[in-house]
């Protein structure tokens, strides 16, 4: 017998996941709002989760894709975690998809800034790029957030791929994957080399786009800010 349960009982697979839901959350035990943060979030691999669901609706193969390193049953743990603390919810959608997304919460959308802070913080950390670094363009989305002002959708091109930026939103996905689902208000296209300079801390996108290391179109107020530095 194991915290009620018989070894019967634990046999199945349906009983053990019970057993999992059942299992207290690990605390630190400190009465300190910094301790009961990371009771929630610092779990490897939550925050990285947060980055991937600011995008909006994810599916679990699109998380487990987009997060390479992290297995399968702790990726479902650390949704489930998520969920249980209210920072993330899951949903099916109608068909013909009939696929469950996970989404964040408003508590947990409001990470963004901590997690911008922290990738500031990670500037000095990140040096170059080690032949065993994964990389998606997507990743350069929240640097890049930090450094823009006003508000519109910014499409950025670079040579892994495209993603735009919902710059000044205050609800909804923070970005996305692949080409601004409308027309942008402005386009950013830069290289890989000058994007990671970025993330580093070494330039300023005001220096880029004046030195033409990035070339920024668009009719937008966006645009015509970015061209104005």
């Amino acid at each position: 017998m194991l915290l009620g349960f018989t070894k019967c009982e634990l046999g199945k697979s349906n009983n053990v996941s019970r057993l999992r839901r059942m299992s207290p959350r690990r605390s630190y035990d400190q009465y300190c709002s910094a301790a009961r943060a990371l009771d929630a979030v610092g779990d490897r691999w939550t925050l990285l989760i947060v980055r991937e669901l600011l995008a909006g609706p994810r599916r679990y193969t699109d998380l487990h894709a987009d997060l390479p390193g992290v297995s399968t049953d702790v990726l479902a743990s650390r949704l489930k975690d998520m969920e249980r603390d209210g920072l993330s919810t899951r949903r099916r959608l109608p068909p013909p998809g009939a696929a469950y997304v996970y989404e964040l919460t408003e508590r947990g959308r409001r990470l963004l800034p901590v997690l911008q802070a922290l990738g500031e913080w990670g500037r000095s950390e990140l040096g170059e790029r080690r032949p065993t670094d994964a990389v998606r363009a997507h990743w350069f989305a929240l640097p890049l957030l930090s450094s823009l002002e006003g508000e519109g959708l910014l499409e950025v091109r670079l040579e892994e791929g495209d993603f735009h930026l919902h710059v000044g939103a205050a609800e909804g996905p923070v970005y996305g994957e692949g080409p601004a689902p409308r027309e942008p208000d402005a386009r950013l296209v830069l290289d890989s080399a000058t994007c990671a300079a970025l993330a580093r801390g070494e330039t300023s996108l005001t220096d880029v786009v004046r030195d033409g290391r990035a070339t920024v179109t668009g009719d937008g107020t966006l645009a015509k800010a970015l061209l104005d530095r």
